[in-house]
């Protein structure tokens, strides 16, 4: 549904996006990640036909940026980082506003309004003026905004920026429901979101693509080792001890839980399934085994290690 080929953006002397290749398919959520100023906005825009790339290519549900930029437009929603609301407008008259833009029949555009305002829960909110709103409700706003037309592409700069936890849940549980039928590409800076709502992501940085996968690959192929945790009642310094002499184990960290009950991490070979060897080893010398199982890599961990390895490598 997505494809961008070798895509590059110069802003005067500046390379906002260095030479990237992507897909997106059909009904997938894929989230977009990077520090501020790496080139998700940028790329967003072009995708978007807000910019015109420098060099490359990019295509929507067929249509290229270049040559088709008004049948793309009419096939993709979009909501930009800030929801584009007039505040004087009422609910209603805003989203009957951006379907005559988005050039919906007169005769339709009170039911297709009412879709979109079911869909994103404004039914009670549709005669407030949007000025007026909450935070939540304004995103809701721009959501309903980015669905009329029924458009097969979704395209979301943070679209849970600013909102508390409640209003996360929602917002994100509506982006989940919309992937039914729809392709998504979200960029958030919330990676805790990426996890729950996207199957894989992209993450950029200075311009330049550093990592497309699932998240569970790319710990994967991140780490030198494996993580286990184990949860183990008895002396400390006796199960340490006998942990560390399990082969293939490469390090052990205990933590204290409560009185004689600690936490146990272990970096483990590569490749190598040491779980039943460590099960065996306490439950052998007497001591009670109350949890083991794998650790992976967060998000938060990838997403530090692919964004400053590369600036590690140039000194900075």
């Amino acid at each position: 549904m997505i494809e961008v080929k070798s895509l590059t953006k110069y802003y005067g002397p500046v390379r906002a996006v260095d030479d990237i290749s992507f897909q997106v398919k059909k009904g997938e959520i894929l989230g977009f990640l990077g520090p501020n100023a790496a080139g998700k906005t940028t790329t967003m825009r072009i995708l978007t036909c807000y910019l015109k790339p420098t060099f490359g290519t990019a295509t929507v549900c067929g249509f290229d940026v270049h040559k088709n930029s008004l049948e793309l437009r009419r096939r993709i929603g979009y909501l930009p980082e800030n929801v584009p609301i007039y505040p004087e407008m009422r609910v209603r008259t805003y989203l009957h506003f951006w379907a005559e833009i988005k050039g919906i029949p007169g005769k339709k555009r009170r039911g297709e309004v009412n879709r979109v305002a079911e869909r994103c829960g404004l039914e009670n909110v549709l005669s407030r003026p949007t000025g007026k709103l909450s935070k939540g409700f304004r995103q809701r706003v721009g959501l309903a905004q980015a669905l009329i037309g029924d458009p097969e592409v979704l395209i979301l700069d943070e679209p849970t920026v600013g909102l508390d936890p409640k209003q996360i849940i929602e917002v994100r549980n509506l982006i989940k429901s919309f992937s039914k039928e729809k392709t998504i590409l979200l960029s958030t800076h919330i990676l805790p979101e990426v996890s729950m709502t996207c199957g894989r992501v992209i993450i950029i940085n200075e311009g330049k693509l550093t990592a497309i996968d699932t998240p569970e690959n790319l710990d994967r192929h991140l780490r030198k080792s494996h993580r286990v945790i184990m949860e183990v009642k008895g002396a400390c310094e006796s199960v340490t001890h006998i942990l560390e002499h399990v082969d293939g184990v490469q390090a052990v960290r205990p933590l204290r839980i409560r009185e004689n009950f600690f936490s146990y991490t272990l970096d483990t070979d590569i490749g190598k399934e040491v779980r039943p060897l460590l099960a065996e080893a306490v439950i052998k010398n007497g001591f009670n085994l109350l949890e083991i199982r794998p650790l992976e890599m967060s998000l938060e961990e990838i997403f530090l290690k692919l964004t400053t390895q590369e600036a590690g490598g140039k000194g900075r």
